[in-house]
């Protein structure tokens, strides 16, 4: 069993380079895979290992970026290493969006439980609004959400500006970290009544009865789990190999989808020669599984 960290804090982050080389030093030494991002505004990351490892990781990580606490983290589980391998990546920014945050996030706490967020979205005067991707969305989402339907978050700002200043505005995605990013753009420009969901859906999908939830679907999350239901147990979706976007079980079933080439929403942008290679690729996986092997293309475990 593998334990899943996620976690942000926005801090004043110096020497980007030397606290990279020491971050991955600390990755390799303790086995974790994932990604880890710092900024000069901060560090947001996922990584799994075992869960000795991960006390180890965390302990160190708190230790060279010089902090005590976490702004949020989340932890779930995982029957396999979800990641490929350590990765630490220099940003200009932990989430993209044109707006550099200082050590300190100068607003008022916006953040709502998971026990009170049902109350919150289900007030009809209150825009609830789902900040992740379009395809996020359509794996899972709080019912009566609405989603901007941008594929960049950078150009979340020009769908933010139109909203009425003065409406509640509840906003949530997996694990906070853009929302507390839209939370203080929209102070800066006057808005008065947003809030933001703690902890983000993972959260929300940790703490609440499923008998009791709003959340409709199955919430796709950023590695090899592919997509996580209440509790945090796995999905029941897969990444296509030809567009490496999520596809349910049902979209299985279309004459479209072939396993490791193509799914309805890409067998007919695919050219006839990039399914020929991937067909090919999916062939050297399904040889290397018949001799109980891994291939260096297979993605699923």
């Amino acid at each position: 069993m593998y334990e899943v960290f996620g976690f942000y804090r926005f801090l004043n982050i110096q020497y980007l380079k030397k606290n990279k080389r020491l971050i991955n030093e600390v990755l390799i030494k303790n086995n974790i895979r994932g990604t880890v991002i710092i900024s000069k505004e901060g560090v947001n990351g996922t990584i799994s290992g075992k869960g000795l490892d991960i006390k180890t990781t965390i302990y160190k990580l708190k230790k060279i970026l010089k902090f005590k606490d976490f702004n949020s983290f989340n932890k779930s589980k995982s029957l396999f290493q979800p990641f490929h391998k350590p990765k630490v990546k220099i940003k200009t920014e932990v989430v993209p969006m044109n707006l550099k945050l200082s050590q300190m996030i100068k607003k008022k706490d916006s953040h709502v439980e998971p026990n009170k967020w049902n109350k919150l979205i289900r007030n009809k005067k209150t825009l609830v609004i789902d900040a992740r991707k379009p395809f996020e969305y359509d794996v899972g989402t709080f019912k009566g959400s609405t989603n901007p339907n941008i594929d960049n978050f950078r150009d979340f700002p020009k769908y933010l500006k139109n909203l009425k200043k003065n409406q509640p505005i509840a906003m949530f995605c997996t694990g906070g970290i853009r929302c507390e990013k839209a939370s203080v753009y929209l102070e800066k420009k006057g808005f008065s009544n947003v809030y933001q969901l703690k902890g983000g859906i993972l959260n929300y999908l940790k703490k609440t009865n499923q008998k009791r939830s709003l959340w409709k679907g199955e919430c796709f999350v950023f590695d090899n789990r592919v997509s996580l239901k209440h509790g945090l147990k796995s999905g029941s979706y897969s990444i296509c190999s030809g567009c490496r976007k999520p596809i349910s079980p049902k979209i299985k079933n279309s004459k479209k989808y072939e396993e490791g080439v193509s799914c309805p929403n890409c067998h007919d942008k695919l050219t006839d020669q990039q399914k020929t290679r991937f067909r090919m690729r999916q062939k050297q996986i399904n040889l290397a599984k018949k001799v109980g092997k891994r291939h260096i293309f297979q993605k699923e475990y």
